[in-house]
């Protein structure tokens, strides 16, 4: 297996590319915590899941948009498991699509803290802790085309998920490497929520694999971000959409 003996992280794990990433990681061998927001019942599932096959694993609830919950996330698995090797920065989300015109100061904050700020914390404090190893943050295509519609906000923070990226590999570059995702269409709860059908099926059409992307996709490009099969890969933001965008 390819991570025996490490520890992982996954935020937003309860659920979709998270739960998939927790599963994957499991499976090759990581001990893995588990963050949930509201996810609770999956994210336990996955837990007793993993540790029926004889993994380690525990969930926790936290909003790590706070001080508090990243750190009861990062301070009970350094007592559970004795340190940090692989980070993944699955939270976040759209929340509402809004335009610009339509759009509150409020809505604006929101966004930005639930998917750039939660990553800066959980970064900056795992870093006492991951002395070497990889972290692995989820993008997004929006990143680089701007999104659908009332996705401005979305868009912009995953950009800068994209941009915090490139400058982490630099600065905590040899020993800890950071790459993004930059998943296209996958069939998640995001799209369940927030976009319509007929927009699933065009962009299915218009796909060069003709399907839209499923999380155990992303989770087996996580882990080969995660793993040392990608030694010599950092301040990539990979693209995984079908062949819907080439950049």
């Amino acid at each position: 297996m390819k991570l025996t003996g490490k520890t992982a992280i996954v935020t937003g794990g309860g659920r979709d590319i998270g739960l998939a990433c927790a599963r994957k990681l499991a499976a090759e061998g990581a001990n893995v915590a588990i963050n949930y927001f509201a996810s609770g019942d999956s994210a336990d599932a996955a837990v007793q899941e993993i540790r029926s096959a004889g993994g380690t694993a525990f969930a926790l609830q936290g909003d790590l948009r706070t001080q508090e919950g990243v750190d009861a996330l990062v301070d009970r698995t350094v007592k559970e498991f004795g340190g940090i090797d692989i980070l993944v920065n699955n939270a976040g989300g759209i929340i509402a699509r809004k335009t610009i015109a339509e759009m509150s100061l409020d809505h604006w904050r929101a966004v930005m803290e639930l998917n750039l700020t939660s990553t800066f914390l959980m970064v900056k404090a795992c870093l006492p802790h991951l002395k070497t190893g990889a972290i692995v943050n989820i993008a997004s295509q929006a990143g680089r085309d701007g999104g659908g519609g009332g996705s401005v906000a979305y868009a912009s923070s995953k950009g800068a998920v994209m941009t915090m990226t490139r400058g982490l590999a630099k600065e905590l570059g040899p020993n800890i490497r950071v790459n993004a995702l930059c998943p296209g269409m996958i069939d998640t709860d995001f799209h369940n929520l927030h976009t319509r059908d007929e927009v699933r099926r065009t962009v299915e059409a218009a796909t060069p694999l003709k399907r839209q992307g499923t999380p155990e996709d992303c989770a087996n490009l996580v882990l080969f971000l995660a793993c040392d099969d990608s030694a010599f890969i950092t301040g990539a933001n990979v693209d995984i959409n079908g062949g819907m965008l080439f950049s």
